[in-house]
């Protein structure tokens, strides 16, 4: 009997320690501490009081089970394993009714890169025209011309500018820069400014270095607002400020970065404004003398990504009767090479009309340089263009001319491109062109949003928030030294969180909390947003894109609202894979 005792008891412990070894791990594993307010942020509204149900009930059962223990221990193990437990379900019942709003949804892992995101209302069934873009739309290139587009014209900076030649030592670093950032022409510092024309502290960079916030406030007149007359210009040029919108671009953040950091490392004067003209000027040396063109008409493979993609999306369109259309800033002959690659010898069949050498956004908003057409050769010609004729190829023009000689108005007409200034915006705001933004970087974003690190992160950084509204009223010491303990962790969260994405600048699409410049922009110019064209494969051409209906601050959110529409299954993605 004793013996049987003994067992009993051992059983009894071996229990006990695996209970409190689950509860230490789940704690570890959200790291976070034994607290049950954290812990109730991690489990959904309906796991957590089953959880501590059942972690109350092995306990009692064990007791009840065992009755030749002493009563002590009866006593010890329910006081340990219910009181504790109850006790904590009531605490997080009071606050999941106290506030409600305290606890946010599950964070969603399972979002989808080939979504098509929708800022308004778009039926695919209304729109008969569809338009593209080249570079970046049709055409995807790899991160190996980044690294060409630097080298040339850091070269072009050394010899043609006859900068110093320390300059050469720095190689491209391929993941300093990001689209979307701001950079001080006066200042020669590279920064991220959200919606509100305020600037991310600690996303603010002198050469390659990190500016501290204090220095940023003094330098801002003891705010980090960058006024409206700074950044107002309608195609994100102002006076002192210059805004990167496009992929292009991203060389030459680094270029600036780098060539500031070798005049502040070095102790040399020299004049910021002066070397961003310079820079400015040698990126666009690369462009005017066709580099770019040359290295990727030279090695397609190596350059182009989504061949077959590009292919699929076209033949797709034009055997469901739509028309197609190509306006690009490009020359013929590049764009007749990159797509006889990806599309084939026949590829001007697919479209009703080419233009090349656009000159956007002015060929968007002037109404001064006439259509010149090409021959098969590429050569100008000399006739009057009385009407765009499929098969041909044409020059320059203009947008009235264009509307004028196909008739292709209003929301029939669906046109992509990378550039939301350059491609979209005039389209959207002068003419109600439907129109999509091509997001490459979305890609790398929702991989880091489906990580389990940033859907704990996110999770406690909401629940933290909301703990820092309800219990500021507080004004006793010790009050006082919790919330200055939670907003310490808060900072530590919103760095972890924003590193994830871009160590220097975190997401293009959100500061903190609040959406970017360049994610305003995106919502402003674009009906809808995507990785690649390649996602229109996933859907039905009578589709309708709606948006997420996101509260206002002032409306209470429904549950509803917090659907995630990127997270859904992908429709007909089966239905098109043989397309792929």
């Amino acid at each position: 009997m004793s013996s049987d005792l003994d067992y009993k008891h051992i059983w009894l412990f071996v229990c006990v320690c695996v209970c409190v070894c689950v509860c230490v791990c789940v704690c570890a594993k959200v790291n976070l501490p034994l607290n049950p307010v954290q812990c109730f942020t991690f489990f959904t509204p309906y796991e957590f009081p089953v959880i501590l149900l059942l972690l109350a009930s092995l306990g009692s059962v064990l007791c009840f089970r065992y009755s030749a223990l002493p009563k002590w221990c009866k006593a010890v193990v329910i006081n340990i394993v219910s009181v504790y437990y109850v006790v904590s379900l009531l605490q997080c019942m009071s606050l999941c009714c106290l506030f409600p709003d305290l606890i946010p949804p599950s964070v969603c892992n399972l979002l989808n890169s080939s979504t098509i995101y929708a800022n308004n209302e778009v039926s695919l069934a209304e729109v008969d025209i569809y338009g593209f873009d080249y570079d970046y739309t049709l055409a995807l290139y790899s991160d190996a011309l980044n690294t060409m587009i630097y080298n040339t014209a850091r070269d072009f900076l050394i010899e043609h500018f006859k900068y110093p030649e320390g300059i050469r030592k720095y190689d491209y670093i391929p993941n300093f820069a990001a689209r979307g950032l701001h950079y001080d022409i006066q200042k020669g510092l590279l920064m991220k400014i959200d919606a509100f024309h305020y600037i991310q502290l600690g996303t603010v960079y002198r050469g390659l270095n990190p500016v501290p916030d204090e220095e940023v406030l003094r330098l801002y007149g003891g705010t980090h607002h960058v006024p409206l007359q700074q950044v107002s210009g309608f195609y994100g040029k102002g006076p002192k400020v210059k805004q990167f919108m496009d992929i292009f671009s991203i060389p030459e953040m680094t270029l600036l970065a780098v060539a500031n950091d070798f005049f502040i490392s070095n102790d040399i004067e020299y004049d910021p404004e002066h070397l961003y003209k310079d820079v400015s000027e040698a990126i666009g040396m690369v462009h005017i003398k066709g580099y770019m063109y040359k290295w990727i008409m030279q090695d397609l493979e190596k350059y182009i990504l989504g061949r077959d993609e590009t292919y699929a999306v076209l033949h797709r369109l034009v055997s469901h009767g739509k028309k197609l259309f190509l306006i690009t800033n490009s020359p013929f002959s590049f764009v007749d090479k990159g797509m006889r690659y990806m599309v084939g010898k026949d590829w001007r069949d697919f479209f009703d009309v080419v233009i090349v050498q656009a000159d956007k956004p002015h060929f968007f908003n002037d109404c001064v340089k006439p259509f010149r057409r090409l021959d098969g050769n590429g050569d100008l010609q000399w006739d009057k263009i009385n009407s765009l004729d499929k098969g041909q190829i044409y020059k320059q023009g203009n947008l009235y001319d264009f509307l004028r000689l196909t008739g292709w108005r209003g929301s029939s007409v669906l046109y992509f491109g990378d550039h939301l200034y350059s491609d979209l915006a005039d389209l959207m705001l002068r003419h109600g062109w439907r129109t999509g933004a091509i997001v490459p970087e979305l890609d790398l974003e929702t991989k880091v949003v489906n990580t389990e690190q940033y859907a704990q992160s996110l999770t406690w950084l909401q629940a933290l928030t909301g703990l820092l509204e309800r219990m500021q009223m507080h004004r006793d010491s010790q009050s006082r030294e919790v919330l200055q303990d939670w907003l310490k962790e808060r900072e530590e969260l919103r760095l972890r969180t924003k590193n994830l994405f871009n160590p220097q600048f975190g997401s293009i699409f959100r500061t903190c909390h609040n959406p970017t410049y360049f994610s305003r922009r995106l919502c402003r110019f674009s009906d809808v947003y995507m990785a690649s064209i390649s996602c229109l494969l996933n859907y039905d051409l009578s589709y309708t894109f709606y948006p997420r209906r996101t509260p206002l601050q002032h409306e209470a959110p429904l549950w509803m609202d917090q659907l995630c529409t990127g997270c859904m299954k992908t429709p007909f993605l089966e239905e098109m894979a043989h397309i792929r």
